[in-house]
């Protein structure tokens, strides 16, 4: 039996140390300049790797990312894993139930998105293969076939960090979004998965071909039905016999690699099944929100740096960039994902400024089209040049997003949140013990006052509270609903000292609670008054001086002073 050197181990964990230490500095750097974390991770492997240390000292570049040997096989084999833990985080961020519970409106925004895209993608790909960056080769059909997906694809984990960035992850629209992104996602990952079920098409295995492609969509079907279901159902004894949140995180890895294992023997790679297990263990009620942060912490903190930070020691970016074809890629990408999301959103009934929003929040493509562009890349589908243009492609949509899209939501003109509170809409003791209890306790109050049917008005609070937990967290809630009818926002304010489980991700109990009812024809004010409201509460120290007011009074100058504060700032 072959045994790794002692050199071999000090290589891999000097390498692995630098490479991990690296990524983790430039990512927060990214975040403080408000960009995404992989952009820091992958400039990090730029530096790393052939691009500028390649370059600068070549010797050091081979002694720790040598590209062949024992060396290089054990980094390509931890950032497998770390890829395939991602996909299981990407998963596990899919909540099927939050697509039916949006219904039309998500759906066109989810179909138009990826339709358009896709056949505009596949027409350019197919008429101009080799200007688009084809490997010489690839089939036609294939190469076609993976540029349009990656053209159709959102990056969910990047869209739904721009939400929260703009405090807009749990209101109306964010729910319309990230709707559709759940369903961009499932579609592109079966359409590629069927892609690489394909390859194997040169060397004339129909038979192999078809029983792939039947069993990948066999595996798709049973993970997101009954597999589904059998999770949903063993998961409560996993958490009620095992230690948090070992017992959560050791399951759900324990899960996606078999389901990694399963995919990777069937003839498509091992990602896809990581993700349709996410799929499934994400979409139980069972997973509490403090659960999935905690997965999502391990593998985001520690595996997908590594990851990110090894696609750049794979490719030298200044050899291989070529400007005409990556302002090709990026023009077509925007262009129609931007037309996809937004002419979407506005067959869907929504109005022109939350339309465009919703196009340039879809048009994000981040991590996702750069796994798409490395498996596409390994498998010989595409060059070097169009892997560099897909890279910038995702880098760029991530980066402009977030900008854009407050500048479109923030034009109108600012509701002053102080207008909306009312002392006799301030329930300063609430009895309610359960979520349940406190949105028909401030449900009700809304109702006495503005003349509303009660029973209507809780239904649709609650049936958005179902879709998404209001808990924003710091012990804040906003449930809300849009009301046909209601001629002006109104807000309800109950405090609970006891505290209410909202299910927020730091699971913290609510003891401020926020109801937010606006008309249905003013998707404006929803999204203007939930954003003052979580940027206000950002911090422990506002909910505490709340709970130290003892009538409407003091806590109606609190508000309007924080709000000032908020408007200046």
């Amino acid at each position: 039996m072959e045994n790794l050197t002692p050199q071999n181990i000090i290589v891999m964990f000097l390498s692995l140390g630098i490479l991990l230490g690296v990524a983790r500095v430039l990512g927060e750097l990214a975040q403080r300049l408000r960009q995404p974390s992989v952009l820091g991770e992958l400039f990090a492997g730029v530096l790393l790797g052939p691009t500028v240390l390649g370059n600068v000292a070549p010797d050091l570049s081979a002694f720790l990312f040598p590209p062949q040997g024992p060396n290089a096989i054990i980094l390509n084999a931890i950032t497998t894993l770390a890829v395939v833990l991602f996909l299981l985080v990407a998963g596990i961020e899919v909540n099927l139930s939050t697509i039916r519970r949006q219904g039309h409106v998500a759906f066109r925004v989810s179909i138009s998105g990826i339709l358009i895209p896709f056949l505009l993608g596949f027409a350019v790909a197919w008429l101009i293969p080799q200007a688009m960056g084809r490997h010489l080769e690839a089939d036609p059909l294939i190469f076609a076939l993976f540029f349009a997906t990656a053209l159709s694809i959102s990056a969910l984990p990047v869209i739904a960090k721009t939400l929260m960035d703009l405090d807009l992850y749990r209101s109306d629209l964010g729910m319309v979004i990230v709707s559709a992104a759940i369903f961009n996602d499932l579609v592109g990952w079966i359409v590629f998965a069927i892609i690489l079920g394909l390859m194997g098409a040169a060397s004339g295995h129909a038979n192999h071909i078809m029983s792939t492609i039947v069993l990948t969509l066999a595996f798709a079907g049973f993970m997101l039905t009954l597999g589904r279901w059998l999770i949903h159902k063993v998961l409560p004894l996993v958490q009620a016999h095992t230690r948090w949140p070992g017992g959560v995180l050791g399951f759900a890895l324990t899960l996606a690699l078999l389901g990694a294992a399963f995919t990777e023997w069937i003839g498509i790679h091992a990602i896809f099944g990581a993700f349709l297990v996410g799929v499934a263990i994400g979409d139980s009620s069972h997973l509490r929100e403090r659960t999935r942060a905690t997965i999502d912490h391990f593998v985001s903190f520690i595996f997908a740096p590594v990851f990110f930070a090894g696609i750049g020691l794979k490719v030298n970016f200044l050899t291989h960039f070529d400007l005409p074809l990556v302002l090709t890629v990026l023009l077509i990408a925007c262009g129609c994902k931007i037309a996809g999301g937004t002419l979407g959103a506005r067959w869907g009934g929504m109005s022109s400024n939350e339309a465009w929003a919703v196009g340039f929040a879809m048009n994000s493509r981040g991590a996702m089209e750069i796994i798409l562009g490395l498996l596409a890349l390994e498998a010989g589908i595409i060059g070097n040049r169009l892997f560099v243009a897909l890279v910038i492609t995702a880098i760029v949509t991530s980066m402009m997003s977030g900008p854009v899209m407050r500048f479109i939501l923030m034009r109108a003109k600012k509701r002053r949140l102080q207008d909306t509170l009312s002392s006799k809409l301030f329930l300063r003791e609430l009895k309610a013990i359960s979520r349940r209890e406190a949105i028909h306790e401030i449900t009700s109050a809304a109702c006495i006052s503005a003349g509303l049917d009660a029973d209507a008005v809780e239904a649709a609070v609650w049936a958005r509270e179902e879709a998404l937990s209001t808990g924003i967290g710091n012990g804040v809630a906003l449930p809300h609903a849009r009301i046909e009818g209601l001629l002006d926002s109104l807000i309800v304010v109950g405090i609970s000292d006891t505290g209410i489980d909202f299910d927020a991700p730091d699971d913290k109990s609510a003891h401020l609670i926020f109801l937010i009812l606006t008309p249905g024809n003013d998707p404006g004010a929803q999204l203007e008054i939930t954003s003052e409201l979580s940027r206000i509460f950002r911090e422990q120290y506002m909910l505490e001086r709340v709970l130290r007011t003892k009538n409407f009074d003091d806590f109606f100058v609190l508000m309007k002073n924080a709000s000032v504060e908020q408007q200046s700032a």
